[in-house]
């Protein structure tokens, strides 16, 4: 086989498993699962994996559309921590205020992080892990570093309530999919995410606002990802700001990586970031199940990532 032949058919494979390869392996470890994991088929199972894995997925496609525009969002789970210390903080007034204030935290966070990013020029991992080391910490003072109970029975209905036999939570993260699918394919500020992504400066010359769609892009992320902590916080029932969201971006980067969307940008994925959140919870459950400590899925989650970037390399590359 000739040089040229062989990097044809490297470039088939790479195109093939970027486009394909997280729905074979969900599918596959969903089969493993069948076979070897014990009560893996009932209703029970499938409702718990669907809850922990809806948090992931709000954060995760806020973070699609960041990476779709060759940035990244390390502070999402600062966000989120934020939003917990915030909840206790002004759940008395009702869950409606409480909620919103926690959104509009977020809110403003990932506007700063925008603005950092597209008016003063600051590179996205420098940005944004700025606001990962402050955010946690302003929201353990806001907590004063203490973890609060959570009794407000329609806050709780967020993490435990269920419309038509489906989780709440489940049910916010399927319509927000959606909505973001919508958004990237339908609408002229996804077509210009995405155009940005894949040449920023070609963008700027085409006349296209920039820095108003970047700044945009960062807001939503931060919004979503204050949306998870509620979500999150509802879910467990307590307010923790030294816990919550710990680790989330790296699982919401390996989500959206691993879905297809590539960490150059010009190009976003949302069902391929839905299926790769699925993936993920299922690598963590079935290691769980199987007695293998979390922290061997975190190592998993970390080879899992460096593969996807590899594909994505190898395809870009060729």
């Amino acid at each position: 086989m000739t040089d040229t032949a062989k990097t044809v058919d490297r470039t088939r494979v790479a195109r093939w498993l970027q486009e394909y390869g997280v729905y074979v392996a969900v599918v596959a470890l969903v089969l493993f699962n069948i076979a070897f994991t014990a009560n893996f088929l009932t209703v029970g199972n499938f409702r718990t994996q669907l809850i922990q894995a809806a948090p992931v997925l709000v954060v995760a496609l806020g973070m699609a559309l960041v990476i779709g525009t060759e940035g990244v969002d390390l502070s999402v789970g600062a966000v989120m921590a934020l939003s917990a210390a915030i909840i206790p903080l002004y759940l008395g007034a009702g869950t409606l205020p409480a909620v919103a204030i926690a959104l509009v935290a977020g809110l403003a966070a990932g506007t700063l992080n925008g603005v950092l990013v597209a008016r003063i020029g600051i590179q996205p991992i420098v940005a944004t892990l700025a606001l990962l080391v402050g955010g946690r910490g302003l929201a353990l003072v806001l907590a004063d570093g203490q973890l609060v109970q959570l009794h407000d029975p329609d806050f709780l209905a967020l993490g435990t309530g269920e419309v038509l036999g489906i989780p709440v939570s489940v049910l916010i993260a399927a319509v927000l999919a959606v909505l973001m699918a919508a958004v990237v394919g339908k609408t002229a500020f996804g077509r210009r995410l995405v155009a940005i992504g894949g040449n920023r400066r070609a963008s700027v010359l085409a006349g296209l606002p920039v820095n108003r769609v970047l700044i945009g892009v960062y807001a939503i992320c931060g919004v979503l990802a204050a949306l998870a902590g509620v979500l999150s916080t509802a879910r467990l029932g307590a307010g923790d700001p030294a816990d919550a969201g710990l680790l989330m971006e790296l699982s919401a980067i390996t989500a959206v990586v691993v879905g297809g969307t590539p960490l150059t940008g010009g190009r976003v994925r949302i069902l391929g970031t839905v299926m790769g959140v699925l993936l993920m919870q299922l690598v963590r459950a079935t290691l769980i199940k199987h007695n293998l400590p979390d922290s061997t899925a975190q190592m998993i989650q970390a080879a899992i990532i460096v593969g996807a970037v590899y594909v994505a390399r190898e395809r870009s590359s060729r």
